[in-house]
């Protein structure tokens, strides 16, 4: 099968919610990394064959293909490049990247943007859910789906705390993990180690305010403690005996991130040295309920599909959407922690949900270049009980 070349991955620092990023539009957002993979990779923006953009909440100013309004919004790509948007919740643009390494392992595309964005500033979560109620029109879970499951609750939050309990996870576990992700992110920070993912843009608040460029993610505490950890109250209130807090879950995050996947063709034509290359892969779906763990099973799978132990990854990034998440992967994989989310996560770094599998590729890719390791494991829960899987095999 012809290979998938993967060239220039970044994203924008991650910016929190009414933050540093919340004044940009999110098609104007994710013009700005369409066209620095363009730069950076040297490539004919007439050359490109399609932009595939991953978002979770398509309504309002992420409405009516906020990938082909990006395009438009470009300052490189003509209007003759196409643009289509993906939603399989928070492996969005990850589940783009697939279907550009698909399209170019296919020999029917030669350079495809992967990529994503979510301004969860000005589209907040469950807006298109929340929106739509209002107006009368209804709600995704159909009586089929009811009368299946029955009262069953198709949320990450109580997800969270199943798995949490499946597992044995304590409050003090999730809470030493979370402080973990910001100490890890900190250190990377400070070591200049997301200098080659990033791309600065310029402040803009929501309200208008700002000036300069936003150079690192706003969501990173330094200072954080267990002690500050302990004291949050429990998302299910207190004395409901969840374990799950603000502080152990991903932040709320704007952001946008991509890739350009690249066939070996077009990488002769660019004559440049591809950073990695796709190795496999997959998506599987679980149950819906506890939802967060079909992780587990997609790593498993996946890892046999492509013919590799866990001891042949070199580093793996799993989406921290909470603290149970790749705590229970980690207890069911018997993978070594330190090759884990090397350089902290989401809880630290922000989760701009449909931005976020593209923005841990660009991690994942440089981390591992940079330690010369060779094969690097991507995966994320998604709603609905899905999972994605990526691995890359990093270039020299």
């Amino acid at each position: 099968m012809p290979p998938a070349y993967l060239l220039s991955p970044c994203r924008t620092p991650g910016a929190r919610r009414n933050g540093r990023l919340s004044g940009w539009h999110p098609v104007d957002l994710a013009a700005q990394v369409i066209d620095a993979v363009v730069d950076r990779s040297g490539a004919d923006p007439a050359r490109v064959d399609d932009v595939i953009l991953g978002c979770v909440m398509q309504v309002g100013e992420q409405a009516v293909n906020v990938a082909r309004n990006a395009v438009l919004a470009s300052r490189t790509l003509p209007q003759t490049v196409p643009g289509t948007s993906i939603d399989r919740q928070c492996g969005s643009s990850q589940q783009a990247l697939h279907f550009a390494a698909q399209a170019v392992m296919s020999g029917t595309m030669d350079l495809v943007i992967a990529g994503g964005v979510e301004s969860m500033s000005r589209v907040p979560l469950g807006a298109s859910v929340q929106l739509a109620a209002k107006a009368g029109m209804g709600h995704y879970m159909s009586g089929d789906i009811k009368a299946k499951y029955g009262d069953a609750d198709f949320s990450q939050f109580t997800g969270a705390e199943m798995l949490a309990a499946k597992f044995g996870l304590s409050r003090e576990a999730l809470d030493a993990y979370a402080l973990e992700s910001h100490r890890r992110a900190a250190a990377a920070t400070a070591a200049g180690h997301f200098a080659d993912e990033l791309l600065p843009v310029p402040v803009r608040t929501a309200d208008g305010q700002g000036e300069g460029l936003h150079t690192a993610d706003e969501g990173i505490r330094a200072d954080a403690s267990l002690a500050a950890l302990a004291a949050l109250k429990p998302l299910r209130g207190e004395g409901s005996g969840g374990v799950i807090t603000a502080g152990n879950a991903s932040q709320i995050c704007d952001g946008a991130s991509a890739v350009l996947v690249a066939s070996e063709r077009a990488v002769r034509d660019l004559n440049v040295a591809p950073l990695a290359r796709i190795h496999h892969l997959s998506v599987l779906g679980g149950d819906p309920v506890i939802m967060l763990d079909a992780p587990i099973a997609a790593t498993e799978a996946a890892l046999r599909k492509a013919g590799l132990r866990l001891a042949d990854i070199d580093l793996f990034e799993v989406n921290e959407a909470f603290a149970s998440v790749p705590l229970a992967w980690l207890e069911a994989t018997g993978a070594d922690p330190a090759k884990l989310n090397v350089h902290g996560g989401a809880i630290a770094l922000g989760h701009p949900l449909g931005a976020s599998g593209t923005k841990l590729l660009a991690t994942l890719v440089h981390a591992l270049r940079r330690r010369r390791g060779r094969y690097g494991l991507l995966t994320m829960c998604e709603g609905g009980g899905m999972a994605n899987v990526t691995i890359v095999e990093a270039l020299y």
